[in-house]
């Protein structure tokens, strides 16, 4: 990557003037007047290079900025460097040495910069068996599984995996409301068995928001499904084979959600199986002093961190999340030595988690230090705030279809399979194009639209590139020579230049919005020059470029749509 020619050569620059440069910062200016790449670090240098000098001798960041650029103006591939204040250093590159990088994109089946070597398990979806899947599991899937695909881009050795609650109140809640549902219906569990597997799922989730509504109008429910509870941990005969089987029912509706999505997961977790490691772990550390006893129950003080007190193990002695979390740790590190484990989820437990990677810090530091989370934002709908308590949870599948329903009626050309791809893709471009820690407010308007930033926009215009270079099926394009480019073209080439850099920043923090921005930004450089510009019909040596340039915008647009999790349409 040019970036990193830069970088180099600006540490051996700043090395000739005396001071040592650890960290440089390359910006991308979004004025190309300013170049293709900037830095200030001459800023930062001139302050400390003044230690050093006499008084006589100090000299301005101007004049320090200066003294860089003239050392660094002999490399081939600059073709200005500009000083602006108050210390920037500007760097346009030579059009040769962009088409250079964009070459060496177009080579490449996907992306593969091989930057990283870490072995890394990134844990995300976490759905509870006997809930709905809802909404905030279809975002947790879709920036899971982008995360996933930019850490593999960038050459991690890299494992998905799953943790899914299949014990827990939850649970209990839902085998306590079966039978109920079964009255209010007028159906056997027979009646049941003999719908669809999404019928199946949905009475499930209706029977977890009826046992809540009367957990909590109740306290004779309450210890009903307290006793449940217990009988589910003990794996009691005369309730076991009605939970497994409901748990199969879950378990096989998550996966035809994940084949929907595209995402596969190489390990499963289920909190029956670590929940055992975990109580174990605090029944250890208690001995130790690392958790306390507190009204029958053993808690964290995470009072004397700064933090708040969880429970570990309730007055039941049963583990609680936090617990069980304890367990699964370790027992991913068992499967996967890792040297990073990334954690998705919605940043309502951001606070759970400070609570316990603490007490992971006093037991297992190794692995503490080595896990991150990453919290999300939650996803905003018409209507309010979803809970599946109440049972008008908004559900992950219900939106896609949604989303596909309303692409058919906006586009009548669409078939199903199309139709399927553009609903998808709005989905999931809409929830992954701002910040992660922010609320997403999802419009369908807005996400299924052909103009503006969406993913269908970014599908359109991949596909009116391919549309393009379809009418020249017999021509292999040749690298042109980009000297009398036009400003459309060289706003192309520039952008398609940064590709890798931007992949590789991407990854680096965990920032899909990243590749998003970048690719939207693309395609309207590309919508320019395809509207001002002939290219089918122009003269050589335009022609050529302009015909580089459609062929790899339409590569890199649909790579960066793959690191979303998008598929790209060749004709929409």
């Amino acid at each position: 990557m040019i970036r990193d020619l830069i970088t180099e050569d600006i540490r051996k620059a700043s090395k000739k003037l005396g001071v040592s440069a650890d960290k440089i910062e390359l910006m991308l200016p979004t004025d190309p007047k300013n170049g293709d790449y900037s830095t200030n670090l001459a800023l930062r240098l001139a302050s400390l290079a003044q230690g050093k000098l006499t008084q006589e001798n100090k000299q301005s960041p101007m004049e320090f900025a200066k003294k860089m650029a003239d050392s660094l103006k002999g490399q081939p591939y600059i073709e200005k460097l500009e000083v602006a204040g108050p210390g920037f250093l500007n760097f346009f590159i030579k059009p040769e040495f962009l088409v250079d990088e964009v070459e060496k994109v177009l080579k490449k089946e996907k992306v593969a910069l091989g930057l990283s070597k870490q072995k890394v398990i990134v844990e995300f979806t976490d759905p509870n068996p006997f809930k709905e899947f809802h909404i905030g599991h279809l975002y947790s899937n879709i920036v899971g599984e982008a995360i996933s695909r930019l850490l593999e881009a960038t050459g991690n050795n890299l494992k998905r995996a799953n943790y899914q609650g299949d014990v827990g109140m939850h649970v209990a809640k839902t085998i306590w409301g079966i039978p109920k549902m079964l009255d209010q219906e007028g159906e056997s569990l027979e009646d049941v068995r003999k719908k669809p597997l999404k019928a199946r799922a949905f009475f499930l989730g209706q029977a977890y928001a009826l046992g809540s509504q009367e957990f909590e109008a109740s306290l004779e429910v309450k210890q009903e499904v307290a006793e449940l509870n217990k009988k589910i941990f003990d794996k009691d005969p005369s309730i076991y084979p009605l939970y497994e089987e409901g748990r199969r029912w879950s378990l096989d509706y998550f996966e035809e959600i994940y084949k929907r999505l595209g995402a596969k997961f190489d390990y499963y977790y289920l909190e029956s199986e670590v929940g055992e490691v975990g109580a174990k772990v605090v029944s250890e550390n208690l001995k130790k002093g690392i958790f306390e006893r507190s009204d029958g129950a053993v808690v964290f003080p995470g009072e004397k961190y700064g933090l708040h007190r969880r429970v570990f193990i309730n007055s039941l002695g049963l583990p609680t999340y936090e617990a069980k979390e304890l367990g699964l740790a370790p027992t991913k590190y068992k499967d996967f030595a890792y040297d990073v484990s990334v954690i998705v989820t919605g940043n309502e437990i951001n606070d759970y988690f400070r609570v316990l990677f603490a007490a992971m810090g006093k037991i297992f530091p190794d692995l503490a230090a080595k896990t991150r989370h990453i919290g999300h934002g939650m996803v905003r709908m018409p209507g309010g705030k979803m809970s599946s308590r109440l049972g008008n949870v908004i559900l992950g599948e219900w939106l896609l279809d949604e989303a596909k329903k309303r692409v058919k009626e906006s586009f009548e050309s669409v078939d199903e399979n199309l139709a399927e791809e553009i609903g998808t893709g709005a989905v999931k471009y809409a929830l992954l194009k701002g910040n992660l820690g922010q609320d997403v407010n999802f419009s369908f308007e807005e996400s299924i639209s052909l103009n503006g930033n969406s993913g269908p926009y970014l599908q359109y215009t991949h596909a009116r590139a391919k549309s393009v270079l379809g009418k020249t099926p017999n021509s292999k394009l040749q690298t042109p020579n980009f000297s009398e480019a036009t400003d459309e073209e060289m706003m192309v080439l520039r952008s398609i230049g940064h590709f890798e850099e931007v992949v590789a920043d991407a990854a680096e923090a965990f920032a899909p919005n990243q590749i998003a921005n970048f690719l939207y930004d693309l395609a309207q450089k590309f919508n320019t020059l395809y509207n001002n510009l002939p290219i089918l019909k122009a003269e050589e040596p335009a022609r050529s470029r302009r015909l580089f340039l459609t062929e790899a915008t339409a590569d890199v647009l649909k790579k960066g749509l793959y690191l979303l999790g998008i598929s790209a349409p060749e004709k929409m």
